[in-house]
């Protein structure tokens, strides 16, 4: 079938829906086109869409978690390791903004791997970047929060000098408190989450604001020179110098890694194939220039001293920037500034991560998909079950950081390896298999450039993969220091394989159709069924006809 006969197939379904009171006709169309039926309340305007991503990647608390991977490098490997690998991630988001213009639904990443792969590849494919995406998303709730507990337990260590050491116990209480008020907030709050967007983004300018005025000025005695800043190399691991410098690449990495929660808002984001393209280049480009200038800052102001960032008594090398400036009561100031913004972030990750999972169980994908599958009206129209069932999920993994600080640091990897690898098989599956069938939306970067920045980021995103497996402080780790990415997420893809060709495979056909079949004519189902969907979902799960809780 021919794309223009595709669209006018599209066009006749989606006539025959709407959805008043949650969602315009243009974006209830736009969806009924990819063979949903609006269910969530579209309230998020183009600037909160960008909002969420944008407070997900919580710029300054992001680059203070993860400061560990770039100060080895020195100063160098911090602002040229930023500038360079966040152009990469730019590229990503447009070879991503291509395709949420074209199609932007919740599950977007494993929706559009399954509509472009090969038929004999579509139902793995689409299988395993669902399980990818859904729990690199919860590992980045985990790798988040965990950053919240350290950043808060450091503000008690530096009140007391240093005189304290928090256990592995107490950062596991303080994870698992934040998780759960996390998951309280985002049900209770759902009706204004989107307005709470602005307000996170706020909250990070003024962060971003109060730490490139105040260093400066606390350092004005010793500041480093311009050589120092963007000449000046380092490397306190014992790989060589050069690889010290790509591992530098995943501080911006693991940072500008949330651009993906615009997709996965997308079934509540007014004009959305406007805003998610939108919504993914500006939070990519803010952060890529913001961090620049904020890493430009911190060479301008560390002591040259690097082994004595890393090796901070407070547990944080950022605690130990700010304390070396600002002395005790400026750092604390802006370590609990710090703290509340990273505190921020996993609300909004969490909004984002139960949208994947709640797509991911509308089409059947999750265990106990029936439970996670309904939609509360009394909150607003938010997946209710799926947002408590991240949460749960995530105080599970989060049991890892009792074990040692190595295996709480997988957590960061899953989300970077789990995310680039459902970021690039959609892509890759455009370009490989379905260039044909792709129609652009508003948002196109071009039949001349499109095909090019989709293979750079394919590229990219597996060098990234690469990247976050290897140990960090060099080629012969101990138990204590190995990188143990390579082994979580093996288990993650390798288990969602053979769950699929063991058992999934026999009732996973991909995306299903959740207009009822009366709401549509029997050619409308044709057109349906050649796009590869199911229809007649909502009996086969034995939800209620609307999904509604």
């Amino acid at each position: 079938m021919s794309p223009a006969k595709d669209l006018r197939g599209e066009d006749r379904i989606a006539s025959a829906v709407s959805a008043p009171g949650l969602a315009g006709n243009n974006d209830a169309a736009m969806l009924a086109k990819l063979g949903y039926k609006q269910e969530l309340r579209r309230h998020f305007t183009m600037i909160e869409v960008f909002g969420i991503a944008f407070s997900i990647m919580g710029l300054l608390p992001s680059i203070a978690s993860t400061l560990a991977y770039s100060i080895p490098a020195g100063p160098v490997g911090m602002v040229w390791g930023w500038f360079l690998a966040s152009g990469f991630i730019f590229v990503v988001g447009l070879a991503m903004a291509d395709l949420g213009s074209a199609m932007p639904t919740s599950g977007g990443l494993y929706w559009w791997t399954h509509f472009f792969s090969s038929p004999p590849t579509r139902n793995p494919l689409s299988f395993l970047v669902g399980y990818s995406n859904t729990l690199g998303l919860v590992g980045g709730l985990c790798s988040i929060n965990y950053g919240f507990s350290l950043m808060f337990l450091s503000v008690i260590v530096i009140a007391r000098d240093g005189n304290w050491t928090p256990s592995n116990g107490i950062v596991y209480v303080t994870f698992l408190a934040c998780t759960l008020c996390h998951a309280t907030v985002a049900t209770v709050m759902s009706k204004v989450m989107g307005k709470l967007q602005t307000i996170f983004v706020i909250m990070n300018f003024v962060l971003i604001a109060a730490t490139i005025i105040a260093l400066p000025i606390g350092a004005r005695d010793r500041r480093n020179s311009g050589h120092y800043i963007f000449a000046q190399t380092g490397n306190l691991t014992t790989w060589p110098t050069g690889w010290s410098f790509m591992l530098s690449w995943l501080s911006p990495i693991w940072t500008i890694g949330a651009f993906d929660s615009c997709v996965h808002i997308s079934e509540e984001s007014s004009n959305a194939t406007k805003a998610v393209p939108f919504g993914i280049l500006m939070s990519i480009g803010a952060c890529w220039f913001f961090g620049f200038i904020i890493m430009v800052v911190l060479a301008a102001t560390i002591t040259p001293d690097l082994e004595s960032l890393t090796g901070s008594k407070f547990g944080q090398p950022m605690a130990q920037i700010y304390y070396d400036a600002l002395g005790k009561q400026g750092t604390m100031g802006l370590m609990a500034l710090l703290f509340i913004v990273q505190y921020l972030m996993g609300i909004s990750l969490l909004v984002a991560a139960s949208r994947q999972t709640w797509a991911f169980s509308r089409d059947g994908a999750l265990p106990f998909s029936t439970f996670f599958r309904p939609i509360s009206k009394r909150f607003g129209y938010i997946p209710l079950r799926a947002i408590w069932g991240c949460a749960f999920a995530a105080t599970i993994l989060g049991l890892l950081t009792l074990i040692a600080p190595a295996a709480a640091l997988a957590l960061f990897s899953l989300a970077v390896a789990g995310n680039n690898l459902a970021w690039g098989i959609p892509i890759f599956a455009r370009v490989v298999w379905g260039q044909r069938k792709f129609v652009p939306g508003p948002f196109y970067t071009g039949d001349r450039f499109s095909v090019p920045i989709a293979w750079t980021a394919i590229v990219f995103l597996i060098f990234g993969i690469v990247l976050s497996m290897f140990p960090v402080e060099g080629p012969d780790p101990t138990p204590q220091t190995m990188n143990y990415t390579v082994v979580i997420n093996f288990a993650v893809w390798a288990g969602a394989l053979i769950y699929y060709y063991v058992d999934a495979r026999y009732w996973f056909k991909g995306p299903v159709i959740t207009i009822a079949d009366e709401e549509m004519t029997e050619e409308q189902q044709v057109v349906m069924r050649e796009k590869a969907l199911e229809t007649g979902a909502l009996g086969k799960e034995g939800s209620s006809p609307d999904g509604q809780a």
